[in-house]
């Protein structure tokens, strides 16, 4: 039975009427996805670089998270054509690549999801879920169109180059990470300063003049907005393993009364 793929992050960016707001998906967790699919965010961000998430991991959350009316991105931990390849092969079909400084690092993210002649991509679709295991019409010829490509601005160098990056042709939208932008910027810590800001500022403005989305990484929902009011096309505000954290503390804050300055929780 012929299968059908869904439209990519990139065609759902250029048919919103809004900025697309999403979350982390950090806990590895196929149940959590799929909590956080329903809960009508517009997208999420599975995420394997700073996250206990490995390939049979990340097939069971797209497994959960798939029917849920929400778009999936995948974040590798690192720019590597194997790598990328393994990710496409498992069905992801739009990734977010880290820490990419320069055109010639886009272009290598570009090549390693594209079949040759126009890339480096390992042909395995009978193996695949990508191709649903040769269930998906012609997809050897129309797999460009299944796939969504955004890359991560997040140190100087970037900053510096995102005018070159954002014209490298396959990059469909870049995604400024403040933290490590912050970071680069003898900043650790204060994603908040204002040189952080105007950082973050700057690769907005760029994508707009470029023509393509940029998205930004605001947990604070004032910097978030403002962010959206410079034009951001997607934010993410928060993630699963921050809010249980969070939750958690707040539960422990009310309910666990100290006696003498000591906890009274057993263990």
């Amino acid at each position: 039975m012929p299968v059908h793929l869904g439209p990519t992050f990139r065609h759902a960016l250029a048919s919103a009427d809004r900025p697309l707001a999403g979350m982390w998906v950090c806990s590895g967790s196929p149940l959590v996805a799929e909590l956080c699919a329903g809960s009508g965010l517009d997208w999420l961000l599975v995420d394997a670089e700073h996250s206990p998430n490995g390939l049979e991991a990340i097939l069971a959350q797209l497994q959960a998270i798939h029917g849920y009316p929400v778009h999936t991105l995948v974040r590798p931990p690192v720019n590597d054509t194997v790598v990328i390849k393994q990710y496409l092969d498992l069905g992801v079909q739009n990734l977010l690549i880290p820490m990419i400084n320069t055109v010639a690092e886009a272009q290598a993210a570009v090549a390693a999801t594209r079949y040759p002649p126009a890339g480096v991509r390992g042909v395995g679709s009978a193996l695949a879920r990508a191709a649903r295991w040769n269930r998906v019409p012609d997809y050897l010829a129309s797999a460009d169109e299944t796939i969504s490509v955004t890359v991560q601005i997040e140190s100087t160098a970037a900053v510096a180059a995102v005018e070159d990056i954002l014209a490298v042709e396959g990059v469909d939208a870049i995604f400024v990470g403040p933290s490590d932008l912050a970071a680069s910027m003898g900043l650790l810590g204060q994603q908040e300063h204002a040189e952080v800001i105007a950082a973050v500022e700057l690769c907005l403005h760029a994508a707009k003049a470029a023509g393509k989305p940029a998205g930004v990484n605001a947990f604070n929902p004032t910097t978030a907005q403002h962010y959206l009011d410079q034009g951001a096309a997607f934010v993410l505000v928060g993630a699963d393993v921050a809010l249980l954290a969070r939750g958690s503390e707040a539960l422990a804050a009310r309910f666990v009364k100290p006696t003498n300055g000591a906890s009274t929780a057993s263990y």
